[in-house]
C-alpha cells in the first residue's frame, strides 16, 4: 500500500511501481468525489454517487471504505481485490492513511505499508496549491486532513520522503522488491 497526505506524490509513485514490477497490479478505487479532467473511469477510479456508493457498502462490496471527507466517500472494491488475486497479481493500493491502516489491520501478515512523506509541510502545501484541481473550500479540507496524516508516519512499514522522485522511485521499488522477494 502507498499512502501519504494529498499532494506527497502517492500516485506519481504507484504508477512508476506498476511500471517497473510486472508482479504488481493496480487496485482501482472507488470514489464518489467528481472526475478529474485527466482521469479515466475504470482506470483512475470507478466515480459512483453517492447513493450508490451507500449501496454498495449496504450490499458488502468493500474491503475498507472511508468518507474521506464529508459527503466524499473513498474504497477498495472486493470484486478488483479478488479479481487482480485470481491473476495471481499483487495488489498495489494507492490509499488514503486511515484506508492503509484498516487494509493493514485486516490483513497484517501480508502487506507492505509506505508512507510517502513531503520534505517540508510549506513544500507540501505549495503542491497542493500548484494542482489548481480543488475549490478553495476543497483545497482548505486537504491541507486540514495532510496536517493530521502527517502525523501518523510511525505506523508504517517504511517512510519514503520525496524530495527526490528518482530517489524515491528507487527506495520503493527496492522495498517492494524485498517484500515480493524475502
Amino acid at each position: 500500500m502507498i499512502t501519504a497526505p494529498s499532494g506527497a506524490g502517492k500516485t506519481t509513485i504507484a504508477r512508476h511501481l506498476l511500471k517497473a514490477i510486472p508482479e504488481i497490479a493496480f487496485s482501482v478505487s472507488a470514489t464518489t468525489r467528481h472526475k478529474r479532467i485527466n482521469e479515466t473511469e475504470g482506470k483512475d477510479y470507478f466515480f459512483l454517487t453517492v447513493d450508490e456508493f451507500k449501496k454498495s457498502i449496504a450490499r458488502d462490496e468493500f474491503m475498507e471504505w472511508e468518507e474521506v471527507y464529508p459527503g466524499t466517500f473513498y474504497g477498495s472494491l472486493k470484486s478488483q481485490i479478488e479479481k487482480l488475486w485470481e491473476e495471481g497479481k499483487a495488489v498495489l493500493f494507492d490509499v488514503d492513511v486511515k484506508g492503509a491502516l484498516n487494509l493493514k489491520n485486516k490483513f497484517p501478515d501480508n502487506t507492505l505499508t509506505i508512507f510517502i512523506k513531503p520534505p517540508s509541510y510549506e513544500i507540501l502545501m505549495k503542491r497542493l496549491h500548484h494542482r489548481a484541481t480543488e475549490s478553495p473550500e476543497k483545497l482548505h479540507e486537504r491541507i486540514h486532513k495532510a496536517q493530521i496524516e502527517l502525523e501518523f508516519e510511525s505506523n508504517f512499514d517504511e517512510v519514503i520522503v520525496n524530495d527526490d522522485l528518482e530517489k524515491a522511485f528507487r527506495e520503493a521499488k527496492i522495498a517492494v522488491g524485498k517484500f515480493l522477494h524475502p
